[in-house]
């Protein structure tokens, strides 16, 4: 019997626990679930995470969305919102990403970007240019090598990283241009080969967080605790765990 309170007890209070709302980046899927457990183990607040395309969610919150912030995979869409009067604190870059090509079907990817445009490679995916930060350095990187008119009539186009993650696993398409972070999770460090895109053919690609005003002000002060963990040791370690390179 007090066995049974004691449940009943810790399930109530998880039932009354403060939830925010974070808006992700998709490559963050893997980093951001780990460090919201670290998050609430020490804080008790509880991390509700929404992935999908940095420019698509930016939309959302345009919209009213009641995201209480957002994780970007660039600076510009943090940027817009804060020019557009939705923030609540200043934008952060807590990381930077790193573009990889990556197959599951035994591509050749050996001559990097450039070899996308070889007979044998047939379907390319990349995340949409126009939402996703990763592919429009995907992109800039087709074009530092002279690929694009050749590459592009390949592409299938990904809503976000994470859809892009799907074709490649289930060898809908020979490559896709993915975020490193997602390689290095645990569901897919197994999962076919990959290589590093040059950087110098595309864009640093600083990631950068920001609060939100969609949401409750009770919210908003869970929120600012948050963000600030991300760039503690804890969190940043996380981070570093999963392939992003972190801020000086």
């Amino acid at each position: 019997m007090k066995k049974f309170i004691i449940a009943l007890l810790l399930s109530s209070c998880l039932a009354n626990a403060q939830t925010i709302t974070v808006a992700a980046a998709a490559n963050l899927k893997y980093a951001l679930t780990d460090i919201a457990k670290e998050f609430t183990k020490q804080s008790g607040i509880q991390v509700k995470i929404i992935t999908g395309a940095s420019g698509k969610l930016t939309q959302q919150i345009m919209s009213g969305a009641p995201f209480d912030a957002l994780l970007s995979a660039d600076v510009v869409y943090p940027a817009k919102l804060a020019k557009g009067g939705y923030t609540t604190t200043p934008s952060t870059v807590y990381a930077y990403g790193t573009l990889i090509l990556w197959s599951a079907n035994g591509a050749d990817l050996s001559k990097g970007v450039a070899g996308l445009a070889g007979s044998s490679i047939k379907r390319v995916a990349i995340a949409n240019p126009s939402t996703a930060p990763y592919g429009q350095e995907a992109m800039n990187a087709l074009r530092y090598y002279k690929a694009e008119a050749a590459v592009k009539p390949k592409f299938i186009n990904g809503e976000s990283i994470n859809q892009v993650a799907t074709y490649v696993t289930t060898k809908a398409v020979d490559v896709g241009f993915m975020a490193k972070s997602i390689v290095f999770s645990p569901e897919m460090k197994s999962v076919g080969n990959w290589v590093e895109v040059d950087p110098r053919s595309y864009n640093k690609i600083d990631q950068a967080m920001i609060g939100l005003k969609n949401g409750s002000p009770e919210n908003q002060i869970a929120t600012k605790k948050f963000l600030k963990f991300v760039m503690s040791p804890k969190a940043q370690g996380i981070l570093k765990a999963n392939g992003y390179v972190l801020p000086n």
